[in-house]
């Protein structure tokens, strides 16, 4: 270990990361290529983006727009349906298909699952 050498924080410029951060933006680019032709370690600048990213979604706050729709009224014919719970995340789907429909169930199933 050397004498009383500290190591230090290397501090950049506000030009310096929007610079590096557009660049990493380009089609093709490589963080850790652009970190590294800059010198600077990859996690770094991934922070950067990060804190971009969220500074920008603050500006620019997305919004939740509710959707009103009409429940579709399936008639009771006495056929059981498809039934089929579908969990993605925190969302639950309950989905009633008819029998006679079975072929474009599985066709929708198939999209669902991609």
């Amino acid at each position: 270990m050397a004498g009383n050498q500290r190591a230090t924080r290397r501090r950049y410029s506000k030009e310096m990361k929007a610079q590096v951060i557009a660049e990493c933006e380009l089609p093709g680019a490589s963080v850790a290529k652009v970190a590294m032709s800059h010198g600077i370690n990859a996690n770094v600048v991934h922070g950067w983006r990060k804190l971009a990213r969220g500074a920008s979604e603050v500006a620019h706050p997305r919004e939740f727009v509710p959707v009103a729709f009409e429940a579709a009224v399936v008639p009771h014919t006495g056929e059981r349906g498809i039934e089929v719970e579908v969990r993605r995340g925190a969302v639950t789907m309950k989905i009633t298909w008819p029998l006679s429909a079975a072929a474009e169930f599985g066709a929708w199933m198939r999209e669902l699952l991609r």
